[in-house]
């Protein structure tokens, strides 16, 4: 009974929403239901949720029910979190997909179709790890770039003291979720896949500026199949910036599709000689990686910061094929290897630079033995890699 009561409730706001477009105004802003959540439907705005959540000083959880949400309009996001945001749990109830393309409203002469967003979900200045985006499904960008503003900026030029420029990486990098500033959001239980962004991030780009005191979290999340033209085919972590990543697994990823256009400016290209990672690490920048899996992508990681740290994590058979670089494949291109321990390693080439140790690793590592899941069934690996977070 209560269900159906919920279900006549539910279509009697829809009604009053459709009667009051018909006269020419606007729809009624969503409510907290009976657990204090926001709920959002197929149909429904989910930022329209955000931003009621962002006035309610005490709910603040929006909860997106089963289906599949495009943008409505072409523009720089189609989600994003500013700082009035902070301190919201946006979760998915059931296989929710937040997806750049609609088919559509896009150009299909464009070399972007079908995607109209450069970025599925924005995280902006003056977010902290209270802002949680947990259990979605992210795809669809490809390689969309538009620097019109819209109706609001998903970024103001000046927030907290600080001017921000907005250059190539704002725009273009991260196609799946650009987090840019001061923000540090949880990221939990995503699955991102097919993902395409110019130059670098196709999954996630992080852009802290030098506002690197704390991280970006990211947790038992699937990157799958995303792809770049230069660098970070899954993550790409810019200078000045931080992240942990925690039980993820890298799968299918591949970066270098193209000419390094940005180190042909200054006149070195980035990783010339053998490509970039999955994740790729800028100088300047740092990450914590613990009980992780990459296999299958175009190289594992390149890593040229100091102070990163590397533990229990797969490092497996990052062979395939797909970018320019003439050079071998490898697993691991690290300057800074003093925090590299625990982890297991297989490939063309192990080691690029050969900077880790033997002694807390095991280089050559024997067949992890994965099941369909990517989890090891070798009985070396019982605590090393990634699992399906419902173990």
């Amino acid at each position: 009974m209560f269900r159906s009561l919920a279900f006549f409730d539910r279509a009697a706001a829809h009604f009053l929403a459709l009667c009051l477009l018909s006269v020419g105004c606007d729809p009624p802003p969503p409510q907290p239901q009976a657990d204090a959540a926001y709920h959002v439907y197929p149909g429904d705005s989910i930022q329209a949720a955000l931003e009621a959540a962002a006035r309610d000083s005490i709910r603040k959880t929006v909860k997106v029910h089963a289906g599949t949400y495009r943008p409505q309009q072409a523009g720089q996001a189609m989600l994003f979190f500013a700082a009035r945001h902070d301190g919201i749990a946006l979760e998915a109830v059931g296989r929710v997909v937040l997806t750049a393309a609609h088919a559509e409203r896009a150009d299909p002469d464009a070399a972007s179709y079908p995607a109209i967003v450069n970025h599925v979900v924005f995280f902006g200045d003056g977010i902290s790890q209270r802002t949680v985006l947990r259990g979605f499904t992210i795809t669809g960008a490809n390689n969309f770039a538009s620097r019109s503003e819209g109706p609001e900026p998903i970024q103001p030029d000046s927030s907290n003291g600080v001017r921000w420029e907005k250059g190539l990486f704002f725009y273009a990098d991260g196609g799946g979720i650009k987090v840019f500033g001061r923000s540090y959001p949880t990221l939990e239980g995503l699955v991102i896949h097919d993902n395409y962004a110019s130059p670098c991030g196709g999954g996630i780009s992080i852009e802290h500026r030098g506002f690197d005191a704390e991280a970006v979290l990211i947790k038992n999340s699937i990157f799958r199949n995303n792809s770049c033209q230069i660098t970070g085919a899954a993550v790409d972590v810019l200078p000045g910036s931080s992240a942990v990543l925690d039980n993820c697994l890298f799968v299918g990823n591949v970066a270098n599709l193209g000419p390094d256009y940005v180190g042909r400016r200054g006149g070195v290209e980035y990783n010339k000689a053998h490509g970039s990672g999955a994740l790729t690490v800028f100088p300047g920048a740092r990450v914590e990686v613990r009980n992780c899996t990459f296999t299958d992508n175009w190289n594992g990681v390149d890593d040229k910061g100091r102070g990163s740290s590397y533990h229990n994590t797969i490092f497996w058979m990052n062979v395939r094929g797909g970018g320019i670089a003439p050079g071998s494949r490898y697993e691991v291109d690290l300057l800074d290897s003093r925090r590299f321990s625990g982890c297991f390693i297989r490939g063309q080439i192990d080691d690029l630079r050969g900077t880790l140790d033997p002694k807390r690793n095991v280089l050559q590592a024997p067949d992890p033995q994965f099941d369909e899941h990517y989890r090891p069934q070798a009985p070396a690996y019982a605590d090393v890699g990634y699992r399906p977070p419902e173990e």
